[in-house]
């Protein structure tokens, strides 16, 4: 393996990592949150007891999330200089502002969980309703960075040397908006549904008492709502992405879609695989029209194909199957949200025990649409790291020593993932739901 391919692989699993704690670090907050207001509207103490449980939860993945983060920062600079070139004097500023953010949540986080009880009852809700702000104003400043490479703004490079900088183009670079309402509806999607996962499996398990059965009822239902709402914003603004990288970044769009020629009236292909080689779809589905109509709001619109683009310049063909599959997943999700939900409504029965099962897979499967994705994001701009800008060849270290570091980081990587899942699971077994409900003189059975 070389030295690039070595820099991308071991860059790729510290974000495969930290992504799952950033992830449900931004969209706990906003199921905490919701726990909240529907504590202090409808009086019933499950709701304020959910709000603490999920901040615990919160904590021990946020003292992952942290270090976690500062390894990816760390390896920014140690395995792509030639990037940070550009960072440093193009797009600095959103990682400045990103301390604030994360200032803000710290602040409050701490505010609400040693003071919230002594809080009344607006400062208790604005408090964790600031840490919601501060992890989801992170989320975007962060990802910023990774719009401007999509879309890369604000500086010209002459003789080589970067001049007219303009950090505030830079930062409202033209495909900010989209990605990162794609980056916040998908990260508050994933913790309903981590969230729903949790609940569902605890609905299964036999012998537990109707105060908490009832609690996990409630939680599930709350959790299935906003994980529904969330994917469908997920799917309406991946309308709006497709037709930021018509816009944009047409070749990514193409391969995406296995689409060689320049046509109007695309069609949209649905699995398959792509033969860069013969040029050519093979085994998929195809939408008549629907491609044209994504990307451009007309059916006969004209979308490019990859024959308009240099070979070597083509994204790998593969990123058609992660396509497929962040889209399929997003799809389930929808379903196995607002199925149960009119089950429960329509019919005022418990939940089949095979659809429970079916609810704690939700979880998992959401989180790997949020690796799919952001694989087939950063992948499909390949060979670019700055789209047109800077190749990934021209950024990464040419260091050769990646090989230790790569095995010494994945083995830190699988220990921490092993230690939360240790941590969490000894904490809620000897921190069960029921004390905590009988104390409040037990839920409200519905």
């Amino acid at each position: 393996m070389d030295t690039v391919m070595l820099a991308r692989s071991l860059f790729g699993s510290s974000m495969a990592f930290h992504i799952i704690f950033a992830t449900l670090g931004v969209g706990l907050p906003l199921m905490i949150v919701v726990a909240e207001i529907l504590f202090h509207v409808k009086k019933d103490p499950d709701y304020s007891t959910m709000a603490k449980r999920w901040t615990r939860g919160f904590a021990i993945i946020l003292g992952v999330a942290i270090p976690s983060g500062t390894i990816v920062g760390a390896m920014l600079a140690l395995l792509w200089p030639g990037f940070m070139e550009y960072v440093g004097q193009v797009i600095a500023l959103p990682f400045q502002i990103e301390i604030w953010a994360f200032f803000l949540e710290a602040l409050f986080m701490s505010i609400y969980v040693y003071a919230a009880d002594r809080l009344p009852p607006l400062l208790r809700i604005v408090s964790v309703i600031l840490v919601a702000i501060g992890a989801s104003a992170s989320a975007v400043l962060i990802t910023d960075a990774h719009a401007w490479m999509n879309t890369p703004r604000g500086f010209k490079v002459v003789n080589g040397e970067i001049t007219d900088v303009d950090p505030w183009a830079a930062v409202l670079n033209p495909s900010i908006w989209s990605t990162g309402a794609h980056v916040l509806s998908s990260a508050y999607m994933t913790g309903a549904f981590a969230v729903a996962s949790v609940a569902a499996y605890k609905l299964l398990k036999r012998g537990r008492t109707e105060l908490e059965y009832a609690y996990h009822r409630k939680a599930l239902f709350v959790a299935l709502l906003i994980g529904g709402v969330m994917s469908v914003g997920t799917a309406v603004n991946g309308h709006a992405t497709a037709q930021m990288l018509h816009h944009y970044l047409p070749e990514k769009l193409a391969a995406a879609e296995g689409l060689f020629e320049t046509r109007a009236y695309a069609p949209l292909a649905i699995g398959g695989s792509v033969d860069g080689e013969d040029r050519t779809i093979r085994g998929a589905i195809e939408i008549p029209w629907a491609l044209s109509f994504l990307a451009t709001n007309r059916f006969d619109g004209v979308v490019r194909g990859l024959n308009d683009f240099p070979k070597e310049n083509w994204p790998p063909l593969y990123i058609h199957t992660l396509f497929n599959l962040m889209v399929g997943i997003g799809t389930l999700l929808i379903l196995m949200s607002f199925a149960p939900i009119a089950y429960r409504l329509l019919l005022k029965r418990p939940y089949p025990r095979w659809t429970l099962l079916a609810l704690v897979a939700s979880g998992p499967l959401s989180m790997i649409g949020i690796e799919t994705g952001w694989i087939f994001s950063c992948t499909g701009r390949q060979p670019w790291t700055i789209y047109h800008v800077q190749r990934t060849s021209d950024a990464a270290t040419r260091s050769e020593s990646l090989g230790l570091l790569f095995v010494l980081f994945i083995g830190i990587y699988l220990f921490l993932l092993l230690v939360t899942i240790v941590i969490m699971r000894y904490y809620f077994k000897h921190h069960p739901v029921l004390p905590e409900l009988s104390s409040k003189g037990g839920a409200r059975l519905e």
